[in-house]
């Protein structure tokens, strides 16, 4: 269409060429990337490609559109830029969320050209420098300005204090504020909001005390936007009454956004009514109006007004606007909910808003619906950062790592960069695939970006290496970390448990407790995970008592379950029996499965059939009770019970989830599974496997059978836990390394007693450290003892 229009200019024109105001016509009507890049070639084609007030055009629009790095492309063509074209680019750069670009635009204005900055670069300097994680750019930059003799531009000192009360450098903020020689309205609105965004009220509302005392300057509707949420925040009615007479005698009144924020305000006092008879002084309230109104009636407990005003806003035909929309998603959880905002969405065109079709990604993600997720993901006409993120959360939150990983290569390659929300959905996902060489290349694109500062992020990396098997590297981590929350001792203290280190984790729970930082029901959830894992009964029951009665948590189901494996795993099945039974709520599947667990530990059939009816009867068709069951009588040589429990989990169609192993190789990840013939170096693998097999007979290694199953001969059971999944990662570990260098490896399902036996074995014979990652915890192998103890 753009071309047609400009073909039909070049027509007109007698030169055949069209006017620079055509081009500047066509940059307003521009609506999206691809029509601006039409017009672009029409510039170079109708020789305007060194029109530098053309260009500088062109660069705002395509900042406008996102399109900041062909934003930039456009400026590098420019031989010599002027100052002007350099504020744009930092003006488009800082308002696409790139301070660091923005900055070094500055950085290169004023080092490498003869060009001045004026007080608008600075201004724009200013702005980015508020997006940096810390306040050193800005400080810097206001030295500058200082020196140049721009620190009294109106424009200017608004944004310095702007940035000062982002970073909460509230004095420094009031100390600008108050050296500036002249004040204007944007100048004492920046200060009311910012001492409101700091939550200080007192002092934005003596603020606005003293602009309406200042004769010289006029407030507007901005000043009652700002400083009205702070008078409802205190409650102060009258004030808010003086204010409500102060804005009809102004004409701000008349704003409907103005009147909607009395609403807000008259509804936080408690005078409900007032805040009623508001609303009805509209003569077609918009949707904000309407929002206000219903939060109103929601707050001050009229439940049946509330709902009747929604009603009301539906069906008196108003367009919802995206952000209602965006609102009402987050707390849909029934499905069929989802359908139909998704439904009126489509219909309404709002799925074009980024903001909609990412809260619906998210909502369907939770819901499991990943293949909806993905599906309005690709059909989204325009992503953004926001949108990117809901889908890599998504993948990782469903277990679907390989996509989150896929999807998150693919975001490199768009025009958007990851930043810590990114980040840490990514090393989540690593965490979970066991990708170490993975999660060290996302580490390295974290230093690169600065990601590090943010505590998020920094914990995220924790928690990826302890569970990719790097412990030492994971407390280095959170030994670097300036501050920590309780998200960060917890995953330190989760890192060490699944890595056996009870003692370790124990240690770090002290030292979270003499920092500060007080515990949470996750933290006690972590520690008791660590005794489990480390057979400290004692101290777990310590801890288990202080949760309840020096911290005055209630235990979940989960306290509970974990309880009961300390005890189960250390052979006091009795207890821990009587434990459950003692139980003040109703014990899920999950303290039973955790107690049958402990009886296939201790070989207790007995007790084994009890908890195993027990199961059956609260969750029948989980496969994983039976196959426990049955692994128990195979291990007691009852291989007829052990058959019948097969049969029925047959008959019932419950099938296992089959069994396979991850090695990595470089960045390469290869996968195995039980009797895999798959593989490129499957011979040199099996020919590995006899070697080792021969000496480790040679070592007195007797083959764990009784697992196998039992309708097979003897040597065809050796045979088949000969060629576990484990076994043939760990030969081709052996194969594809050079001597001496560890191997790690993750596998998704507990790792069998025999296999166990024959990596302790492998680890001497080789001299090799072998790390296992099974669905439990961690296994270090190392000249022929595991850090388990044997303990698993």
């Amino acid at each position: 269409m753009l071309l047609r229009t400009v073909s039909a200019a070049t027509a007109e024109t007698t030169a055949a060429l069209i006017s620079k105001n055509n081009f500047l016509d066509l940059f307003k009507r521009s609506t999206s990337i691809s029509h601006l890049a039409q017009t672009h070639a029409q510039i170079i084609l109708h020789g305007f490609r060194n029109d530098i007030s053309l260009l500088t055009k062109l660069t705002q629009r395509l900042s406008d559109l996102g399109a900041i790095y062909y934003a930039r492309d456009i400026f590098l063509s420019v031989q010599r830029p002027d100052v002007f074209l350099f504020n744009v680019l930092m003006r488009g750069f800082s308002v696409n969320e790139s301070p660091h670009s923005s900055l070094s635009v500055f950085a290169h204005l004023r080092k490498s050209t003869d060009l001045k900055p004026n007080s608008s670069t600075y201004a724009f300097a200013i702005s980015a420098a508020s997006g940096f994680r810390d306040d050193r750019a800005g400080c810097v930059i206001h030295g500058q300005a200082i020196v140049d003799g721009y620190d009294s531009e109106l424009l200017l000192g608004s944004n310095i204090v702007k940035m000062y009360f982002k970073f909460w450098r509230v004095e420094d903020a009031r100390k600008v504020f108050d050296r500036m020689p002249e004040k204007d309205t944007i100048l004492w609105n920046t200060m009311i909001s910012g001492y409101r965004k700091n939550e200080m009220y007192v002092e934005s509302i003596q603020v606005f005390r003293d602009l309406i005392n200042e004769n010289c300057t006029r407030l507007d509707t901005t000043t009652l936007l700002d400083i009205l949420p702070a008078v409802a925040e205190l409650q102060e009615l009258r004030l808010g009454m003086q204010i409500h007479s102060l804005a009809t005698k102004t004409g701000c009144y008349s704003h409907d956004y103005v009147l909607t924020g009395f609403i807000s305000l008259y509804s936080k006092c408690g005078k409900i009514k007032m805040a009623s008879t508001l609303f009805n002084e509209f003569r077609k309230p918009d949707i904000v109006a309407y929002n206000a109104m219903i939060h109103g009636y929601t707050s001050n407990g009229e439940t049946e007004l509330s709902l009747s005003l929604f009603k009301e806003l539906m069906l008196s035909g108003a367009r919802l606007k995206s952000s209602t929309l965006v609102s009402l998603v987050p707390v849909s959880g029934h499905l069929m909910l989802i359908f139909a905002i998704h439904g009126y969405s489509l219909k309404s065109n709002f799925l074009s808003h980024t903001s909609v079709s990412t809260a619906l990604t998210t909502v369907y993600s939770k819901l499991n619906e990943i293949e909806s997720a993905r599906k309005l993901f690709d059909e989204s006409p325009e992503k953004s950062l926001p949108s990117w993120n809901a889908m890599i959360s998504g993948y990782t939150q469903n277990g679907l790592t390989e996509d989150a990983i896929s999807l998150f290569r693919e975001m490199q390659n768009s025009e958007f960069s990851p930043n810590p929300v990114t980040i840490t959905c990514i090393l989540s996902a690593c965490a979970q695939l066991g990708a170490l060489s993975l999660g060290k290349w996302v580490h390295d694109l974290v230093r690169s970006t600065d990601f590090e500062s943010s505590i998020y992020v920094s914990t995220a990396l924790i928690g990826m290496y302890a569970k990719c098997g790097s412990i030492a590297e994971a407390r280095r981590l959170f030994d670097l970390m300036p501050k920590k929350n309780e998200v960060t001792w917890n995953t330190m203290i989760s890192g060490y448990g699944l890595h056996g280190h009870g003692q370790e984790a124990l240690t770090i729970f002290s030292e979270m407790l003499n920092s500060g930082i007080p515990p949470t029901p996750v933290t006690f959830l972590c520690v008791l995970y660590a005794c489990s894992h480390a057979g400290l009964v004692k101290e777990g029951d310590e801890i288990f008592n202080s949760m309840i009665h020096r911290y005055g948590f209630e235990p979940s189901v989960k306290h509970y379950a974990c309880v009961v494996d300390i005890l189960g795993r250390a052979g006091h099945l009795q207890r821990a029996l009587q434990f459950i039974e003692a139980m003040p709520i109703q014990p899920g599947p999950s303290v039973w499965e955790t107690l049958l667990g402990a009886c296939r530990i201790h070989k207790d059939t007995n007790l084994a059939r009890t908890v195993s009816e027990k199961l059956f009867e609260l969750d029948p068709d989980n496969v994983g009770y039976h196959v426990l069951l049955s692994n128990i009588h195979s291990a007691d040589r009852n291989y007829p019970q052990a058959a019948t429990v097969r049969q029925t989990a047959k008959k019932r169609k419950l099938a296992k989830a089959p069994g396979y192993t991850l090695i990595e190789i470089g960045e390469t990840p290869h996968v195995f599974t039980s009797g895999d013939q798959s593989h490129p170096q499957v011979k040199a693998i099996y020919e590995k496997l006899e070697k080792l097999e021969g000496k480790m007979r040679e070592a007195g290694y007797q083959p764990e059978t009784e697992l196998a199953l039992h309708d097979v001969e003897e040597e065809e059971r050796e045979l088949m836990v000969k060629v576990h999944s484990e076994r043939l990662a760990i030969a081709f570990g052996l194969i594809a390394t050079e001597p001496g260098t560890e191997i790690r490896i993750i596998k998704n399902l507990r790792v069998c007693l025999d296999c166990h036996t024959a990596t302790k074995l492998i680890s001497k014979i080789t001299e090799r450290v072998i790390v296992v990652r099974d669905a439990n915890r961690f296994h270090h192998f190392k000249d022929g003892v595991c850090s388990c103890g044997d303990y698993w």
